[in-house]
């Protein structure tokens, strides 16, 4: 029989857990934990209390998170006491006090659970009992957390740190700049949960938004937004002329005035990219991610988003006013995570900037998009990779506009973006240089070769294609069955070299279910396709051979393959065609007056280059035949000459009708028309 626990109050336990949890700098008004880590609650029971015991005492907890908590979003869960917690979802075990007068409960959070702020209530048999809230953080601690970080050391600097160093100025003078990131300041914490629940996209979709919280990409982005003001009533506006009415970006020390700031009234004035920057690692340590400052020297802001930054001049030397520029330096932050929408490889610092320079998906935002990426130049991964790569190692070209209009190239360097870019070290305040994690050697073959390859898939990517060796069919015009035609093949190389390859091009019957039947048509041959090229290939189909294959439903499917064993890369394109019939025509002599013989004329032509036999045609229409069909049979008709048949009948009814016609013969069946039919009184 099961039992019902008198609970007198319950303990959350902060001390222990946050010491546990590595929150303890938040303080001890509340209970703060990472997920995927075990926390205790105790639960004091009522004098005279049933004692717990596992397996008949019954109770649930629920936690719950958001506005409108759905199991569904995973923003409400319900679990039971097991024997032990396990790591991988909500989980509980009980064990009692040997006194018997309290119970103390280690409870275990899914490690993939949103973050945020988190009721937890006791289900005893439909009898609830509110035990309190706790804050749920991303967990640099836990292994099987998205942040995870490895090094200790690591976790004290990127998640722990309350202080940090700003580089500034220009690549031959570097200066470091203290800012005090003070993520763990009484009130901080809220401050940062309030940017999240007022980001649009929690506006429009609570639900959606609060269960999108489980993972650091999507925080992280929603963040890159936030930090600025531009489209949400985000923290800092931006502003690099004119400062009065606000504070100079220069005058900032810390993060907290800020956030203070923005809570009681909105939009601080004034921010530039290190004080955007900066916040941005403030609410992200908050909050759980591993952050770092990183600032770029010689950063390029690449207006028209084909790498290259390209200066204008007239022909006085006067410089033209262009969507491209070099900034001195430009910060932003990296932060750790993994990233499955991409792939293993694409793990660990991702780039994200709040500084607004160009909207992405409609909103002043930008990443966040993986290192790995940007030094490889993978440019087609999300998020914003050409606009990021583009600032570390793009190219620069200064052009002249000569009187005629045309610009002429007569300078320009591949070495003066991206340099000495630079975060505080570990543990010390030495300048750390990560230039290396962002592109290979200035210079060196493999860094010109991945900026090459990078403009290659960016130019595809404007272009709406991909990568590749690409296969698109092309038809003839005019493929009426009995006729001889040409099909094509259009091969397109997109890779950045010529790709030889064997190509394979097939014609097969086929019925209206899909079932495949007779081969009538095939080709082979080896293939050498230049680096952004094409090659046009075609297949004859004759009627000679596919007249035998194809059923009534006249389809063929067309497949072309392209296989390179070499580099194990193949490619397949499909369509399937439904060849042309001969049209019927049909002519009523005079005209239908109702209860009276009306003559209609048949005529088809055989577009066969072979005898049609047992030709017929056959006529029906409501309360205009009578309720049956009626059928002429005209025999034999020759190649390339008309079928012919007069058949009469009489209207039953006044008014608008229909009168069908269907051809059917030993070659050529299924060939249907009609004519409207107006009967007169």
């Amino acid at each position: 029989m099961s039992e019902v626990l008198d609970i007198e109050r319950c303990d959350l336990n902060i001390k222990s857990n946050s010491s546990s949890h590595h929150t303890e700098l938040y303080g001890e008004e509340r209970l703060i934990v990472r997920r995927g880590q075990p926390f205790s609650v105790i639960l004091h029971l009522s004098p005279g209390s049933k004692e717990f015991r596992l397996g008949e005492t019954s109770f649930t907890f629920i936690v719950e998170t958001g506005p409108l908590p759905r199991k569904e979003s995973d923003t409400k869960v319900s679990f039971s006491p097991q024997d032990s917690t396990v790591d991988t979802e909500w989980s509980a075990s009980a064990t009692n006090d040997p006194t018997g007068n309290t119970l103390t409960v280690s409870i275990s959070s899914s490690p993939n659970s949103p973050i945020g702020l988190y009721s937890l209530t006791l289900d005893q048999l439909g009898q609830k009992t509110s035990l309190g809230q706790f804050t749920l953080l991303f967990n640099a601690w836990c292994p099987q957390d998205a942040v995870f970080l490895r090094s200790d050391l690591k976790r004290q600097e990127y998640v722990l740190a309350q202080y940090g160093q700003i580089y500034r100025g220009t690549y031959k003078r570097i200066k470091g700049k203290p800012w005090n990131f003070g993520q763990f300041e009484p009130g901080i914490l809220d401050i940062c949960l309030k940017i999240l629940d007022d980001n649009p996209k929690f506006v429009s979709d609570a639900d959606k938004d609060i269960s999108g919280r489980r993972n650091p990409i999507y925080v992280t982005r929603v963040l890159s937004a936030m930090i600025n003001s531009n489209d949400d009533n985000g923290v800092l506006v931006g502003e690099w002329e004119e400062f009065s009415g606000g504070t100079h970006p220069g005058q900032w020390i810390g993060s907290g005035d800020i956030l203070r700031q923005w809570a009681e009234s909105g939009p601080v004035c004034y921010g530039q990219c290190w004080v955007f920057a900066a916040i941005a690692c403030t609410v992200s340590r908050a909050l759980g991610i591993p952050c770092r400052v990183v600032t770029n020297f010689g950063s390029a802001h690449d207006g028209n988003a084909n790498l290259m930054i390209e200066n204008l001049y007239d022909e006085d030397g006067e410089r033209i006013h262009g969507e491209d520029s070099v900034w001195n330096f430009h910060v932003w932050v990296d932060s750790w995570m993994t990233r499955p929408d991409l792939g293993n490889d694409f793990d660990g610092w991702q780039t994200s900037d709040p500084t607004p320079q160009e909207k992405s998906d409609g909103v002043f935002c930008c990443g966040p998009a993986s290192l790995k990426a940007i030094r490889e130049g993978e440019v087609t991964t999300k998020y914003d990779a050409p606009f990021i790569f583009a600032e570390v190692n793009a190219d620069v070209e200064d052009l002249v506009r000569l009187s005629n209009g045309k610009f002429v190239a007569f300078s320009g360097s591949t070495k003066s973006v991206g340099r000495f870019i630079s975060t505080k070290a570990v543990g010390s305040n030495e300048r750390h240089d990560i230039t290396h994690q962002y592109k290979y050697k200035e210079g060196s073959k493999e860094e010109r070769k991945v900026y090459e390859k990078a403009r290659h898939h960016n130019k595809l990517q404007q272009k709406g294609e991909e990568p590749g060796i690409h296969l698109k069919i092309k038809l003839a015009d005019n493929m009426i069955v009995g006729s001889n035609f040409e099909v094509y093949t259009i091969i397109k190389n997109n890779h950045m070299e010529a790709r030889a390859c064997t190509f394979l091009f097939f014609a097969r019957a086929m019925g209206y279910n899909g079932k495949l039947g007779d081969n009538c048509g095939f080709l082979s041959e080896k293939v050498e396709v230049p680096s952004e090229g094409e090659k046009r290939i075609s297949l004859k189909l004759e009627y000679d051979l596919y007249g035998k294959a194809i059923t009534s439903d006249r389809m063929i499917q067309l497949s072309a393959i392209t296989i390179d064993k070499q580099t194990i890369d193949y490619n397949k394109a499909e369509k399937t065609i439904v060849l042309d019939e001969p049209e019927i025509e049909i002519k009523l002599v005079g005209e239908a007056t109702l209860n009276e013989p009306v003559k209609t004329e048949l005529t088809l032509l055989n577009p066969l280059p072979e005898p049609l036999q047992d030709c017929s045609f056959t006529i029906e229409g409501v309360g205009l035949t009578d309720g049956r069909p009626i059928t002429a049979k005209i025999g034999t008709v020759d190649p390339k000459q008309e079928a012919k048949a007069n058949i009469e009948f009489k209207p039953t009814i006044a008014g608008s009708g229909a009168l069908l016609v269907n051809f059917d013969s030993n070659k050529l069946k299924n060939i249907k028309s009609f004519i409207s039919v107006v009967v007169r009184e």
